[in-house]
Order: structure tokens, then C-alpha cells, then sequence
């Protein structure tokens, strides 16, 4: 059954995907932010396995001892500005063309074919989401595998295209991180979907819940989502990592192979402790705050699929 929540007063159109869009994007800004110091450790411990070693409590030490606390944020304004973009386009963007799929095949064969629906309208916001992220991951990449590289974002930025170009320097990451970010972002929001719906079958209509118990369903069904999409993802997180770490040489697709071929199964999946501790409580957090962030812009009227 495919049911749309229409309260008075509530946007349309351009309006209603433009709120879909700020509550996305301060929803991933926000949680990639604070995690920050996560994902430099997450960074460390896949670039330079032989140096930190110690597991994700160890290596947090090592930094502050090495460098000093302000070493675990190193790259927090690419980081932020990165995602606070890609989060409006891959959350605004799903809600869009989940609705024209929705459209295009009409609601009877959006009901049976709603895990489709939400696998293609994933990957084609992620897809033009990544398009955006792509250089400035690269510069995040850059700055916390070589901190004295650049004093921030835009230097960081300036200095890539001046030596490298636009293509090699700012996106020579663009094919691992679709690889790692569509499948992601694919497995994130069916996940998400499947177990906010079970979810709500236990609880119960959501139209008569308190907005306190619809935070919980989304906070619980955000980390059920964000552990699978994080073990799913791993390996390209990886590669993406390894191959923004320096300058190389030869085809992206030779670098890639050669690396994937150096590291093996065991050395793709380094770093996945911490990933899934920090992939899984943000994606909690990030559908939470959506969520509450479209009540609050008055943006409930978005199409669901529900049997």
C-alpha cells in the first residue's frame, strides 16, 4: 500500500525537496562532524597499519601523545563542508526520485517492487551526491594522512589542483568512492526502510505515536542500517583511503587493482572495528535528525511504501 501523509500548510515541489535537502544536510554534516576524531583514528589505522596498531583506544592515545588532541580533528572542515553537501543531495535526492519511480511504475507495482524502488533511487542520489563529495574527501584524505600538507580546506584544495590538477588530485578517488558509497547508501536506506517498517509493526501507527517514540524507531532503525551498510562498504572505504593518500601513477583502474591486490581479503577490511562504531551511531543519529528536522520544517508529506 503506498500512503502519503498530507498535514495543512505543508510545502510542494521545489519547496518541499529544498527541506528534505537542509534537514539531510544538517543531519550528515552535523553526526560526520562530531565523529570527526573517529574517522581520523578509522583513517590512521588503514593508511600506516605497522605504526598504529594498538586497536581504535590504542591509537586514539598515540595521536594525543604524538601530535596532541587537535591532531584528531584534523580535516574537520572538509569533512563537514563534504558532507553537509552530500547529505542534502543523496537525502533531498532519494526522497525525489524515490517519488518519480513511484510515479513511473505506478503505486500497485511500487508496492510490490518497493525494495527496487528504494536500491535505484539510492544509487542515483548517490551517485550525483558523490560528484560533490569527491574533492573535498580527497582533500580530508590528504590533510589527515599528511597533516603539514595544508593549514585547511581551502588550502588544502588549492594545493591539490596546483600540483596534481583537477582530474588526479580531486578526483582520482571518484571511481572507489562511488564503488564504496553507492553500495553504502543503496544497503543503508533499504535497511533502514525494512526495519523502520518492523519496527512500526511492534509499536504501532506511527500517525498516533509521540514524536519521542518516532525519534527512537528512527535512532534504532538508523544503527540497524548503518552497521550492515559499514561491513558492506569497507573495502572500497579502504581503497579510497589508501589511493588519496599520495600521488601515483599509471590508470586509476591499475592503481586500484594493485592496491586490492597488495592488501588481500584481511588488509580491505582494516579499520572496520572503528568504522562500524562510527558508521552505525551516525547513521542512528542522522535518520533521527532527519526526521525530526522534516517535522519541524513541516516537510511529513514525502510518499511511503508500506504493504
Amino acid at each position: 500500500m503506498l500512503t502519503t501523509t498530507n498535514p495543512p500548510f505543508t510545502p510542494t515541489g521545489v519547496a518541499l525537496y529544498a527541506r528534505f535537502g537542509l534537514a539531510g544536510a544538517i543531519g550528515c554534516g552535523v553526526t560526520h562532524g562530531v565523529l570527526t576524531p573517529v574517522d581520523v583514528v578509522k583513517t590512521r589505522i588503514q593508511l600506516d597499519p605497522v605504526t598504529y596498531n594498538k586497536g581504535m583506544a590504542g591509537t586514539f592515545r598515540q595521536v594525543i601523545q604524538t601530535e596532541g588532541v587537535g591532531a584528531l580533528m584534523t580535516g574537520f572542515g572538509p569533512t563537514f563542508a563534504g558532507y553537509f553537501l552530500q547529505g542534502s543531495l543523496k537525502f533531498g535526492g532519494y526522497e525525489f526520485w524515490k517519488k518519480t519511480l513511484i510515479d513511473s511504475v505506478g503505486q500497485e507495482n511500487a508496492a510490490r517492487n518497493r525494495t527496487a524502488i528504494y536500491l535505484v533511487g539510492a544509487a542515483i542520489a548517490e551517485f550525483i551526491a558523490d560528484i560533490a563529495l569527491c574533492p573535498l574527501e580527497a582533500t580530508r584524505i590528504r590533510l589527515v594522512s599528511q597533516p603539514t600538507f595544508a593549514n585547511g580546506l581551502v588550502s588544502g584544495i588549492t594545493r591539490l589542483v596546483k600540483e596534481e590538477g583537477v582530474y588526479r588530485g580531486l578526483y582520482s578517488g571518484f571511481g572507489p568512492i562511488v564503488f564504496k558509497q553507492v553500495p553504502y547508501t543503496m544497503s543503508k536506506f533499504v535497511v533502514y526502510e525494512v526495519a523502520s517498517e518492523a519496527l512500526w509493526r511492534g509499536v504501532g501507527d506511527p500517525k498516533q505515536m509521540t514524536s519521542s517514540t518516532t525519534t527512537a524507531v528512527n535512532l534504532t532503525a538508523g544503527l540497524i542500517a548503518g552497521v550492515v551498510a559499514a561491513v558492506v562498504s569497507q573495502p572500497a572505504d579502504t581503497l579510497l583511503s589508501k589511493i588519496n593518500k599520495a600521488k601515483g601513477h599509471g590508470s586509476i583502474i591499475s592503481r586500484l587493482s594493485g592496491l586490492a591486490n597488495n592488501l588481500g581479503f584481511r588488509g580491505l577490511f582494516l579499520g572496520l572495528g572503528p568504522r562500524i562504531i562510527m558508521v552505525g551511531l551516525m547513521s542512528a543519529f542522522q535518520f533521527a535528525i532527519y526526521g525530526d528536522l522534516k517535522r519541524i520544517f513541516g516537510a511529513t508529506n514525502g510518499v511511503e511504501i508500506r504493504k
